[in-house]
């Protein structure tokens, strides 16, 4: 079976799996219970000096989309809201208890240097295997000067990581705001304070509805709404845009990442760790389905793994990278055309419709009596794929590459990169 054994900055756990700070790693009874699931770490729920926040009611926004429940969920909540000794005392037990298990401390104080001194040492002395600095927090602690107000600028990411290296023997990973228009800035600036690891990507500012009885944002307290940070399945492909331009940047090379950002399924954690990611943590997955999901995510992942040849994590990270370039670098003799199965066609008729009226006129409508069928037009097909996305049957239309400068197709092109490379490196 494949190894999924992971070690992120130094950290070791016996698989990727990690909860990402949040109200999953709130206390020590929902860590636990984790745990005994599967989970191979947790990052805490972000600390803070004493006295601590107040929450409110409600909390959470989501969108449902199509038939699918919380698609993407904004959240209101601020740091912990537990006294900080209570959770250190917390963090010191399930470490003694599950020494194999990740523990990683969210922290999250002032932007001054005598703050982040004396956090410090409170949670190294629990044990905790690291600590991540929360620059990401796009509501609420971000009007206190905190969270993403640091993150997005890059002299405090370097600044307050150079702190923490320099007054802990822990483990630093600096998690990352895309509340930014250039990752690679704050990312670069983690690693020039010494950073050990980056995490990426905390929520996008997000309003994600307004309740029109209440007139107001949602979730609406007490009559008003606010912006919050928007996680779930829905940020998936800004995650991986995010991370991709991180794991390729040579400024970048070598330093771990760990993935965030609507990780659902073992296919988004194989897509995550292609992209270059060394670690996962999930948060809105677990808040929906519940900690159990963690089994499915660790079956999927090791059986696609070795159906792959892959035989461990490391031969699988980054495959994607070399594939992931700048659209200059694009082939733009490569061409492809729709194909339709009839055999598969149900006769729908959205592959023709979605052509005709916003694409290239490609597909034609086709009747005979009472029949009708449709076909592409192969001289017009401009390999958008469109109809492909649009078909509801599952491979009822398939992209078909064409001959390239008299060779059978662009795969074993000379100008091809990726020319006579191995599939994957399992």
């Amino acid at each position: 079976m494949a190894d999924l054994r992971t070690t992120l900055a130094g950290i070791r756990s016996p698989n990727p799996f990690w909860l990402a700070s949040a109200p999953p790693t709130d206390k020590e009874y929902n860590v636990r219970r984790a745990f005994e699931a599967g989970w191979g770490g947790v990052v805490w729920k972000t600390l803070g000096e004493d006295p601590p926040v107040v929450n409110v009611s409600s909390r959470y926004g989501a969108v449902s989309y199509n038939g699918t429940r919380m698609a993407g969920l904004n959240n209101i909540e601020l740091i912990s809201d537990r006294p900080l000794a209570t959770n250190l005392a917390e963090i010191r037990s399930v470490k003694r208890d599950y020494p194999d298990r990740a523990v990683v401390v969210s922290l999250m104080v002032p932007c001054r240097e005598e703050s982040w001194k004396a956090i410090l040492p409170l949670v190294e002395d629990t044990g905790a295997d690291g600590i991540e600095l929360n620059f990401g927090c796009p509501h609420g602690m971000s009007e206190r000067n905190m969270g993403s107000a640091v993150g997005q600028v890059p002299e405090y990411v370097e600044m307050v990581t150079r702190w923490c290296k320099q007054y802990t023997r822990m483990p630093v990973i600096v998690k990352l705001t895309p509340n930014i228009t250039n990752i690679l800035v704050p990312a670069r600036a983690a690693r020039r304070g010494g950073a050990d690891a980056v995490s990426l990507i905390n929520t996008i500012q997000s309003i994600v509805g307004v309740d029109l009885d209440a007139m107001a944002p949602m979730p609406v307290v007490g009559g008003l709404g606010t912006h919050g940070g928007y996680c779930g399945p829905a940020v998936k492909p800004i995650a991986l845009r995010m991370l991709g331009d991180v794991a390729r940047d040579p400024e970048m090379a070598g330093l771990p990442i760990s993935g965030i950002g609507g990780i659902s399924s073992w296919r988004d954690a194989a897509e995550f760790l292609a992209m270059g990611a060394t670690g996962l943590q999930v948060c809105t997955a677990a808040m929906h389905y519940g900690f159990k999901i963690v089994e499915d995510m660790i079956d999927g992942l090791s059986n696609w793994m070795d159906e792959k040849g892959y035989a461990s994590l490391d031969a699988l990270r980054g495959q994607a990278l070399p594939r992931y370039v700048q659209w200059n670098q694009l082939n733009l003799k490569f061409k492809t055309i729709a194909s339709i199965d009839q055999d598969a066609c149900i006769k729908c008729g959205l592959c023709h419709i979605a052509c005709e009226d916003t694409s290239h006129q490609a597909i034609a409508k086709i009747r005979a009596g009472d029949e009708r069928r449709y076909e592409v037009i192969d001289e017009e097909c401009v390999g958008c794929n469109l109809c492909a996305h649009v078909c509801p049957v599952d491979d009822c239309i398939t992209m078909t590459p064409q001959p390239v400068d008299g060779m059978q197709t662009w795969t074993e092109h000379p100008n091809n990169p990726m020319r006579g490379q191995a599939a994957n490196a399992g």
